[in-house]
């Protein structure tokens, strides 16, 4: 697989919904997170991210404006020892649980399936990273059919310096939306700083869809953290 330019990548899709990207820098010294998350509806677009302990939390902006909470207000990133867990759905509390009985990421996204959204049944799509290991899933319905599941795992036991990969849950817009296809897409990490890196994450994103984006830096050495979260809207 050839490695797409991420930013280019990202701003040929005006729509690809939530997305997680994990990558190691080309000097091989850090690892980097971004999770985001676009809306179409008025209720998807009325979110910010806050930071909650060593992870963060979705909230709505205005509460008063708040439809329905259950598949948009989560934690979409927890840590548990080492471990980056970052999702798009309230599963990141599963992997957080079963990782902490000494059970795998797989073990606890085999009690998990697609969200219950039809006609979208959008995917959940979920990562963890420890060190410069990292594994992603996804998980989807067959071809839109509600009553059968595919839970598909990415193992990378060691993620290769200057390169990543990004999963998001939509291959593009449409109605209903189609659902992301394939492995998980690699791209190249390029040589920059990580507020670069984060601001070409935001540039890059649908300016009238994106909504948040989450991005980490973890120095492998020295297991130093920095982070950063964009909101669209401004309280």
């Amino acid at each position: 697989m050839k490695a797409v330019n991420l930013y280019d990548y990202l701003k040929a899709n005006e729509y690809p919904g939530r997305g997680i990207a994990v990558g190691r820098t080309p000097c091989g010294r850090k690892m980097r997170i971004a999770y985001f998350i676009m809306g179409r509806s008025e209720n998807s677009r009325n979110r910010v991210f806050v930071e909650e302990g060593k992870g963060i939390r979705t909230e709505a902006f205005d509460p008063s404006k708040m439809v329905d909470p259950s598949l948009i207000i989560y934690a979409p990133v927890r840590v548990i020892n080492d471990t980056q867990i970052v999702t798009n759905g309230d599963q990141t509390d599963t992997i957080y649980e079963y990782l902490g009985q000494g059970k795998s990421f797989e073990d606890a996204l085999r009690t998990r399936t697609f969200e219950p959204d039809a006609p979208n049944y959008t995917p959940r799509i979920s990562a963890v990273v420890n060190g410069a290991a990292y594994q992603m899933s996804v998980l989807k319905s067959a071809d839109g059919n509600p009553d059968s599941a595919h839970r598909q795992f990415f193992d990378y036991t060691d993620g290769v310096p200057g390169y990543g990969h990004i999963v998001h849950t939509y291959k593009e817009n449409g109605n209903p939306i189609p659902s992301f296809e394939g492995e998980p897409v690699l791209f190249e990490v390029v040589k920059e700083s990580f507020d670069d890196f984060s601001d070409h994450v935001w540039e890059a994103l649908n300016p009238d869809n994106k909504v948040s984006l989450f991005t980490r830096s973890i120095d492998l050495e020295t297991g130093e953290i920095k982070t950063r979260i964009y909101n669209k809207n401004v309280k």
